[in-house]
């Protein structure tokens, strides 16, 4: 295990990685713009209940069946309280919705219960929650309290890893490496830009390496591009 405080450290202006880290967010936010959050929500619990159903889904599919949910159960209260197969029935289109219903009422009890019906701020408050990991604990964590925070989903590891800027193949693996790279003020908004860039063009079978942005930054695209010897 990792301490949830671990922070990249202060790297200097000259330093390459964080030159190169900067130059990647500049050149996403003229593309893409100053992404916030792929999920519509309108409080917090609304957003950890969100980041449990999007997995092994997409996040349009999320928004699709969210406003129904929080109509019929606005708070944590209301969806502890409500009858499991009208929760099934709403978010069925999500995949897996059996265990995603337990996950979201089992969640919502929890915060009933231990926490006033308020999302907690820590790391270990929150992947105590049913269906919440360490992805979804920083999507809450940077998004509704404001804290550093490197999300790691399947997009943003592939695109980091074929720039250059982390090796480690598992997850949480990569989350370590590069806290010790990337700092504070970068964590949220590369890894949205980033997460942005994988879906549009760094894609996982065919990444549109001529139409990158990021072609001249990226150790991938400089092993598959250049001519043969």
């Amino acid at each position: 295990m990792y301490s949830e405080s671990a922070q990249a450290d202060s790297v200097s202006e000259n330093d390459p990685v964080s030159e190169k880290l900067w130059e990647i967010r500049r050149r996403l936010t003229a593309e893409y713009g100053s992404l916030i959050s792929f999920l519509n929500y309108g409080a917090p619990f609304e957003l950890l209940i969100g980041v449990i159903l999007s997995a092994q889904t997409t996040d349009i599919q999320v928004n699709a069946v969210t406003p129904k949910l929080f109509a019929r159960f606005p708070d944590a209260a209301a969806l502890a309280a409500a009858p499991r197969s009208e929760v099934e029935e709403i978010i069925k289109s999500t995949g897996f919705y059996r265990s995603k219903a337990a996950h979201i009422q089992g969640a919502a009890v929890a915060l009933v219960r231990k926490y006033h019906s308020e999302v907690p701020q820590s790391m270990s408050e929150l992947t105590s929650l049913p269906g919440v990991g360490r992805k979804s604990a920083n999507v809450v964590r940077s998004h509704v309290f404001g804290l550093p925070a490197i999300i790691v989903d399947t997009h943003f590891g592939r695109v980091m890893r074929r720039l250059g800027i982390g090796r480690a193949k598992n997850a949480d693996a990569l989350e370590r490496e590069l806290l010790t790279i990337i700092p504070d003020e970068l964590q949220t908004p590369l890894s949205m830009l980033v997460n942005k860039h994988g879906r549009v063009v760094c894609q996982a079978r065919s990444p549109r390496c001529s139409a990158c942005v990021l072609m001249d930054l990226c150790d991938y695209a400089k092993r598959e591009l250049e001519p043969p010897a």
